[in-house]
């Protein structure tokens, strides 16, 4: 059963969003993780700053609460963003298992700043082969064999 959204949450992590800018510390974006009604992360968005493209507010904040809940997984927690996620982020916040996702800005509002995300979603729905980005598999039995190993390992952890 979803819980019912709070706003001081979404308030939080537009706070962050602004002031991530006006610090001049990256993009017009946070996030913060909600277990139980209290933050358990929070992320802003530090592409440029870290030299990282995957910094996004909403992984940052993902770290920083599976980090501090000392978990990969995050069920049982909601995401509140800034903005509506861009399609790396909505997946991490998918393999992070997070309950529900509330934002402020949409992907629209998002474009209009010229953080345009439909490209990707477009080139997810394409044809491998249709793709701007090749990829190419190679070595896939040797590859497979990782695989073979983590079936046979007695020391795994399944996510």
């Amino acid at each position: 059963m979803q819980k019912s959204p709070n706003p001081e949450f979404l308030r939080r992590a537009i706070a962050l969003a602004t002031e991530n800018v006006a610090s001049g510390a990256g993009g017009p974006f946070g996030a913060v993780i909600v277990r139980d009604g209290r933050i358990a992360g929070e992320g802003v968005n530090t592409v440029t700053t870290t030299h990282d493209p995957t910094a996004h507010g909403e992984v940052n904040a993902i770290r920083a609460a599976a980090k501090a809940l000392g978990t990969f997984t995050l069920a049982g927690c909601e995401l509140y963003t800034s903005c509506e996620p861009c399609p790396m982020c909505l997946a991490a916040a998918y393999w992070a298992r997070i309950d529900a996702i509330y934002y402020g800005a949409s992907a629209a509002d998002a474009a209009r700043a010229g953080f345009d995300d439909a490209f990707l979603y477009e080139e997810l729905c394409k044809p491998k082969a249709a793709r701007t980005l090749s990829a190419t598999q190679l070595l896939a039995d040797e590859a497979r064999a990782t695989f073979a190993a983590w079936i046979a390992s007695a020391n795994k952890i399944e996510y």
